[in-house]
């Protein structure tokens, strides 16, 4: 069991997202699903979150944001949905579970073709990037394969609100590509990949969508970051050419390569 993403909280400690099962369609692990929280300044674990209650038997916990003393996790699992955490008290509610703003509904793409599983069926990832508005109240998600929704948080931080009620709250905001990862700066804008086009795109908290840069060295840009200097950093990783993704076989050419772009940018750290 290998974690899938890492994300700093505003005090500086490591969260570590465990999804809880080995590949995305299989089953959960027992008690598998956690957050595990690290002090980097004392090199020790500090606190492990159980994510059992929120999570269904297929479930994919696969990526986390913060808001406050809230949290918010995708489930990209065969049932998808949303995870909402509360930090002062562990307690977790399931949301938009099978909504179709987490459900992926068109193929997933990179570098021009469709993804295909080992046994020649579609790749398919559902809920999975998010952000969080660095004011805190826009909720931003969206399966691999795009398109982009959004909420405000509010209503996926109200315990009293059916989830009913939550789901009628859902916004489109953009129609994007299939994506690898997603980070957001200090004034709202989304940097998001583009798999198909091996590209980083903008988008403005208008929704308004621009290309900022493309090249075929971008090969699935995932876990994108905003250093403290100002530089987007861009991971390639080659997703889209390992077995589980490219039917089976291998096709990643090494070495995976961050590549930096310095474009002064304010890092948001609020959440």
């Amino acid at each position: 069991q290998l974690p899938k993403s890492f994300s700093l909280d505003p005090e500086g400690r490591l969260w570590i997202v465990d999804r809880g099962a080995p590949q995305v369609g299989a089953e959960q692990v027992p008690g598998g699903a956690k957050l595990v929280v690290v002090d980097l300044a004392g090199d020790r674990v500090v606190r492990v979150v159980d994510l059992s209650p929120a999570v269904r038997e297929r479930s994919f916990v696969d990526d986390v944001r913060f808001n406050g003393r809230m949290a918010y996790l995708t489930d990209a699992g065969t049932t998808p949905a949303l995870i909402v955490l509360d930090l002062e008290t562990g307690a977790t509610r399931r949301l938009l579970e099978d909504h179709p703003s987490v459900v992926s509904r068109k193929p997933l793409r990179a570098e021009g073709r469709e993804l295909r599983d080992p046994d020649g069926q579609p790749v398919v990832i559902n809920a999975d990037q998010l952000e969080v508005s660095p004011d805190g109240q826009w909720f931003y998600y969206q399966p691999c394969c795009g398109g982009m929704s959004r909420i405000r948080t509010h209503y996926l931080d109200d315990p009293t609100l059916d989830p009913s009620d939550v789901e009628r709250h859902v916004e489109p905001f953009a129609d994007t590509p299939s994506t690898g990862g997603t980070a957001m700066d200090a004034d709202g804008t989304i940097y998001l990949s583009d798999t198909d086009r091996s590209a980083v795109l903008t988008i403005s908290p208008d929704g308004a969508m621009r290309t900022l840069v493309d090249d075929p060295r971008l090969l699935w840009v995932d876990a994108m970051w905003i250093d403290d200097d100002g530089q987007l950093l861009m991971p390639a990783v080659q997703l889209n050419r390992m077995p589980d993704m490219n039917g089976g076989e291998s096709a990643v050419d090494p070495p995976l390569t961050v590549w930096g772009a310095p474009l002064g940018l304010r890092p948001d750290r609020r959440h």
